[in-house]
């Protein structure tokens, strides 16, 4: 047995309506990611300098030594591009949440303040700006531990929300255990908040974006102008506010770092943007925080039995009547790889047809053969599954005049005789009248296509079962 933990469904075809306040068709968030002095340098005890999002091309790390020019263009963030950011949202009304690396708010008390006066959100990113990757997960919870601490006594009081950037694959998962986060934005995976469960901790996402993200000014492919900048966020926009008209809202995140946005050049694009979306009706601008809480209220989590995490004899008697008298179909469906794609009726069905299909013709032909007559002397003498009985009473078989009890009979018999199996049919499909029209026309054909066409029905009645239970 295996199971693939990443979820690739999410909310499919059909998404939550989010109901945004005021009914807005679009929330978005606006994203300051303050992480001057935080970042990697011999000054913080780096082994080296920093060389990730900056307008040197081509930066590399400086082991051992202090690179003046990728100083001076963080502290460019810190000493100019800040405050005319926090001129542009000020001037504008507009909420911010900042993630702020606890080591870099220590090194800005005049920042902090600023962001603390205009009622911006601070959220932590994490306790120094560097790569997470390679940590051990001890180290990881000790930093995470350090950053909490180091952001409270900083801003005089815990984070509520977490980005920790260049994360490791424990990241998500060590940020929840602490139980004091209410919403975790390490995820790329979705338009919309959504829940994550670890152990007896129900997680809120908050998901994020590299691509609404004036971080590609400093990687390629990327923007050179803040024009494309502006218009990548307008395409954006644009869908997803259409997406919201046609009754199906989102959210937009915006990730703006201070020494890359804060450039002149590089602002106008997004003044630009901002006049576009304000002159728009029905957008919510929000903190992060808002719209977490907004979505606690609104989708709050409830848990459930995963079939992906059931132990194999929980799944077996759970699911082994799917498959008509045939609960191997469910044990040998529990040894795949299962996961959270797995979870819906839709998903598991196909995992269970996968079993059946790789079945032998022997054990296939026993499942068609453990499947009952329709109307025959089973449901005569009430013996049929649950499951069965309640099939062909949606049908009306349960009601047959004599004549038509008599059609099904002679069918029954003659069905049987030719093709060594009872006539199989998904009757939720059907009326009584197209299940008897199916039944003659079906007798005809020869017993492979038969076989499988039997095989298939009994595929589809077993999803209409799974959508019962799940």
């Amino acid at each position: 047995m295996t199971r693939y933990p990443r979820n690739m469904t999410g909310y499919g075809a059909t998404p939550p309506d989010p109901q945004w306040p005021g009914g807005a068709k679009i929330a978005i968030s606006l994203v300051l990611n303050y992480e001057e002095g935080g970042e990697n340098s011999v000054l913080h005890g780096d082994a080296a300098s920093e060389a990730f999002l900056s307008d040197i091309a081509g930066a590399a790390p400086w082991p051992g030594q202090r690179h003046w020019n990728m100083e001076s263009i963080y502290d460019y963030g810190a000493r100019a591009g800040f405050w005319r950011l926090h001129r542009l949202f000020n001037g504008r009304g507009l909420p911010v949440t900042v993630y702020g690396v606890a080591s870099a708010l220590a090194r800005s008390p005049e920042q902090v303040a600023a962001m603390q006066a205009a009622d911006w959100e601070i959220a932590s990113h994490g306790l120094k700006w560097v790569e997470h990757k390679d940590m051990p997960e001890e180290a990881e919870r000790a930093a995470i531990a350090g950053a909490i601490a180091l952001h409270t006594q900083v801003t005089g009081s815990p984070p509520r929300g977490w980005y920790t950037g260049r994360c490791s694959v424990n990241t998500v998962r060590l940020v929840a255990e602490t139980g004091q986060i209410d919403w975790i934005s390490d995820t790329y995976d979705d338009d919309l908040p959504h829940w994550m469960e670890f152990g007896t901790r129900d997680q809120l996402i908050l998901p994020y974006t590299l691509e609404a993200n004036d971080m590609r000014f400093a990687t390629a492919p990327g923007y050179t102008t803040g024009q494309q900048f502006f218009e990548y966020l307008r395409d954006a926009f644009d869908v997803l506010y259409a997406e919201g008209g046609a009754g199906a809202a989102k959210m937009m995140s915006i990730g703006l770092h201070c020494r890359l946005i804060g450039r002149p050049g590089k602002i106008a694009g997004l003044m630009r943007f901002l006049d576009y979306a304000q002159s728009h009706e029905g957008v919510w601008f929000a903190r992060r925080q808002d719209i977490a809480a907004h979505w606690a209220k609104v989708s709050p989590h409830t848990r459930r039995a995963r079939p992906s995490a059931m132990a194999h004899a929980d799944f077996v008697a759970k699911f082994g009547g799917i498959y008509e008298h045939s609960d191997w179909v469910a044990a040998r469906a529990h040894g795949l790889e299962l996961g959270p794609a797995h979870d819906s009726a839709t998903g598991l069905a196909n995992a269970m047809a996968r079993a059946f299909r790789s079945a032998t013709q022997a054990e296939r032909l026993a499942v068609l053969r453990a499947h009952p007559d329709l109307a025959g002397k089973l449901a005569a003498a009430k013996r049929l599954t649950a499951d069965s009985t309640r099939e062909q009473a949606s049908a009306a078989l349960d009601a047959l005049t004599d004549a038509e009890r008599e059609t099904f009979q002679r069918l029954n018999t003659d069905y049987t005789t030719k093709h060594g199996f009872p006539f199989i049919i998904a009757v939720r499909d059907h009326t009584k009248d197209s299940i008897l029209a199916a039944f003659e026309q079906r007798i005809s054909n020869d017993t492979a296509t038969e076989f499988a066409t039997a095989c298939g029905q009994v595929e589809r009645i077993a999803h209409l079962r799974l959508k019962d239970i799940l």
